[in-house]
């Protein structure tokens, strides 16, 4: 009988079922241990729901701010005249309903694909066990829901588990009034005063969707400014956008606990002020899926984070063991969990494999406007990690943008002085998830900044602004030559 290479995968997010799929592809005999659903929290509980529930309230910010604008009618007398913009609502329940059946329906599919490849895929809790056998494989124990066990033997073991939501010790959410990100798809009606507890990616895109969807909300930033992670000129247009739209904004200031006073929530601040509303969403980061799964007696290096230390072909300090995805800390992305995965099974396989390159990786935050980024960064500018000329320009000049009626954001580029070869851009607007594909293109194949300018775009439309942005770098470039 020919030999079979045997690959365990533990955790069906992204970095699993991707890695599950090219393995199998290449011939591989593969199981899949996973339990709470092949898509993991990405499809069930983080990506897809919240940007379902995103795409709702994203309609809603689209009406509300451009119906007058754009001359449409809306014959209704029932709206509150005091706030003549809110002239439709949102059924919160019904809402959430589609959530969750979307993200199942994403779920199945997810598993009737990798079914389809010939993988295994086992219900259940895995721990990895120590040593190595001498032929260099791996046991790997699966515990079921009922407590039984099952021992696996592989060739090479990827750990792809993701994470959970970090918590505050005096905040931990009982499901119903203080809530983290996976909680919010369980409620029935609109949290008439939202705080909202964490001001990078996902507290945001939150604070930015029940905003939209009517709430009023109060966002707790324990930094300068919302986003202290994004680009500062993006984050900047978005806080003023919040601001605009009636966020409360509490910038400086870390919450210390979060307590129920009767159908209220009260949040108190380090400096010792309270503030009170009828729910409370904690976003403060994600904590690794490492504990307890055996992981360091078998010869996995973890940073102190707890998250696994990896190579960039997904290798681990333990032979034949590779990991991907959140519990890496390489970059919280489901695109980037999927990477990671195909790499580990392209390199342990034999086939051909490109090292990871986080500098051609392309990112969003799903707020209204959305902020995508790809390659280096203003931070590496200003800090000299790379010399860049840099052109921002304002969406307000564009023409589809008059058209739409947007009035915030903007198209910035990176080049290298002298080539004129573009390392980065952002994009504030609109869709910028699909803007930012084109930059991310000229940066995966080092394009010039004339490569970009003297590509049609459609006139009028979004991208005209890139195209205008690279002509600016050029006349710049042009200018410093001469």
């Amino acid at each position: 009988m020919e030999y079979v290479t045997r690959i365990v995968i533990i955790g069906g997010g992204p970095g699993g079922y991707e890695a599950a799929l090219v393995a199998a592809q290449l011939g591989a005999e593969v199981t899949v241990v996973d339990c709470d659903g092949l898509g993991g929290a990405s499809v069930l509980t983080d990506c897809v729901p919240s940007k379902t529930l995103i795409a709702t309230a994203e309609v809603m910010t689209n009406f509300d701010s451009s119906y007058e604008e754009l001359g449409i009618r809306v014959e209704d007398t029932t709206h509150d005249p005091d706030d003549p913009a809110r002239v439709v609502g949102v059924d919160l329940g019904k809402v959430n309903r589609r959530v969750k059946r979307l993200a199942l329906a994403q779920s199945h599919d997810i598993a009737a694909s990798v079914t389809r490849a010939g993988v295994r895929v086992l219900r259940g809790r895995a721990r990895l066990e120590p040593g190595q056998a001498s032929d260099g494989s791996r046991d790997v124990t699966v515990t079921a829901a009922d407590s039984s066990q099952e021992r696996l033997t592989a060739d090479a073991v990827l750990v792809a588990t993701g994470g959970h939501p970090r918590e505050i010790p005096d905040a931990l959410p009982d499901g119903e009034r203080i809530l983290n990100w996976t909680q919010v798809y369980d409620l029935e009606e609109l949290p008439e005063e939202l705080i909202v507890v964490g001001s990078g990616v996902t507290g945001a895109e939150f604070a930015g969707a029940y905003q939209a969807l009517g709430s009023q909300v109060t966002l707790v930033s324990s930094r300068d400014r919302v986003l202290p992670g994004e680009d500062p000129d993006a984050a900047a247009v978005l806080e003023d956008v919040f601001r605009r739209r009636g966020m409360n904004v509490i910038s400086r200031s870390r919450a210390q606990s979060a307590k129920r006073v009767g159908d209220r929530v009260e949040v108190t601040l380090q400096d010792g002020r309270t503030i009170t509303g009828s729910h409370c969403l904690v976003a403060v980061g994600a904590v690794p899926n490492t504990a307890d799964m055996g992981l360091e007696e078998a010869g996995v290096r973890l940073k102190d984070s707890g998250h696994i230390q990896t190579d960039k072909v997904s290798r681990t300090s333990a032979p034949g063991v590779y990991a991907a995805g959140d519990c890496t800390g390489v970059f919280a992305l489901a695109s980037v969990a999927a990477m990671q995965g195909r790499i580990a099974m392209y390199h342990f396989l034999g086939d051909a494999v490109t090292p990871l390159n986080l500098r051609t990786v392309s990112a969003n935050v799903f707020t209204d406007p959305e902020i995508a980024t790809v390659g280096y960064s203003q931070a590496d500018v200003d800090k000299g990690v790379i010399d860049a000329r840099v052109v921002k320009l304002p969406l307000l000049r564009n023409p589809r943008a008059k058209m739409q009626g947007i009035r915030d954001g903007f198209v910035k580029l990176f080049c290298r002085p002298g080539t004129g070869i573009v390392v980065g851009g952002v994009v504030v607007a609109p869709r910028a998830s699909e803007l930012i594909h084109p930059i991310a293109i000229a940066v995966d194949n080092n394009l010039t900044v004339e490569q970009i300018a003297n590509a049609f775009t459609v006139y009028p439309s979004l991208t005209g602004s890139i195209a205008e942005v690279a002509r600016q770098l050029h006349t710049r470039k042009t200018t410093e030559l001469h």
